[in-house]
């Protein structure tokens, strides 16, 4: 493919379906005038079971490129079978300012941040991944709890120490400027994987404008559809983990077979298409990953189903718009011929 390329990773939600990122299916309605959401141990993990989940994790291809959220499908999937429960009472429209304040603060920050180190987004994702796919169906544990920062130095994790040294120093600034209470790592490092898929699709972007950042953004603003992200904000309000989850419940991506990151994927509600669609979360060369998983024959199709689109779009669609559409240029004045 000439040019940048997009990334591959769905936007239904984030990532999927209509819920938003994976939380911590141990989570309880947090303390902090920010974390207005109450999140149930309960799971209807056989809603994910059910024939009509495939009807769920339907997008359209613009969704796809939209918002690349990958972390979208799969992080909320992985715990898709925990109910969140949203409060919503008349009287909390000022919290709701609050909080929807908070959340721009976060992703200011966070945007920053990534912007000056770039090379860390694949770990960023990776980091959100791991932290989430420790959910267990069977005894509703795990999730996307914040608990990987307990869990750094496992064999797994190797290499995203630097992401996490990142989000701590991140975190010291936001916690500084925050009115309500400290965010917690559960809802930090979900957020940071949604700003560092939004980094990759406008650098993407500014790259196809041949460097114009003006022009990139255009393009982002255009192509880009921003309305799922709204699902990470009602998911807002994810509770830490003090305690690391149980061990052998994250493969090594970068060791572990096909097969043994589908037996993962399916142990979590997913399939075949999620991991395709997640193929930028399980390392920093997704052309690598992409390149094994396409060797898979139940992977095959959808990864070449999303490289088809990407080709498709990045080649055809963007590369259409005329930005110089309903411009003109400005009239100079002679002022050899001005009358004084």
């Amino acid at each position: 493919m000439a040019g940048a390329t997009f990334l591959s990773t769905v936007q239904a939600p984030a990532l999927l379906g209509a819920r938003g990122v994976a939380a911590s299916s141990s989570a309880s309605s947090p303390a902090r005038r920010h974390a207005h959401i109450q999140v149930c141990s309960k799971g209807n993990a056989e809603g994910f079971e059910a024939a009509g989940h495939e009807e769920r994790l339907r997008f359209r291809r613009r969704d796809f490129f939209g918002g690349c959220v990958g972390t979208a499908i799969g992080l909320e999937m992985i715990e898709g079978s925990t109910k969140f429960t949203g409060v919503a009472n008349a009287a909390d429209l000022i919290e709701r300012r609050q909080r929807s304040e908070f959340q721009s603060s976060i992703k200011d920050t966070l945007y920053t941040a990534i912007k000056a180190k770039p090379e860390l987004v694949p770990s960023l994702l990776t980091l959100a991944l791991n932290d989430a796919i420790t959910y267990d169906k069977a005894t509703k544990t795990g999730g996307a709890n914040g608990s990987i920062r307990l869990e750094i130095s496992r064999p797994e994790n190797s290499g995203l120490s630097a992401a996490l040294d990142l989000l701590t120093e991140a975190k010291k600034e936001i916690d500084s400027n925050s009115k309500g209470g400290p965010i917690s790592f559960a809802d930090l490092i979900q957020f940071a994987a949604q700003s560092a898929l939004k980094r990759s699709f406008l650098d993407a972007a500014i790259a196809k404008c041949g460097g114009n950042e003006e022009k990139g953004r255009t393009l982002y603003s255009a192509y880009g559809s921003n309305g799922q992200w709204g699902l990470f904000d009602r998911t807002f309000g994810r509770t830490d983990a003090q305690e690391a989850d149980p061990e052998g419940r994250v493969p090594d991506w970068s060791k572990a077979s096909v097969q043994e990151m589908k037996d993962k994927f399916v142990a979590v509600g997913l399939g075949p298409r999620q991991l395709a669609v997640m193929s930028a979360f399980l390392g920093p060369d997704q052309a690598a990953t992409e390149e094994r998983l396409i060797a898979d024959p139940d992977c095959r199709p959808w990864v070449e189903k999303y490289q088809r689109s990407r080709e498709t779009v990045s080649r055809t669609d963007y590369e259409k718009i005329n930005y110089e559409a309903y411009t003109y240029p400005k009239q100079k004045i002679d002022l050899g011929k001005l009358k004084l």
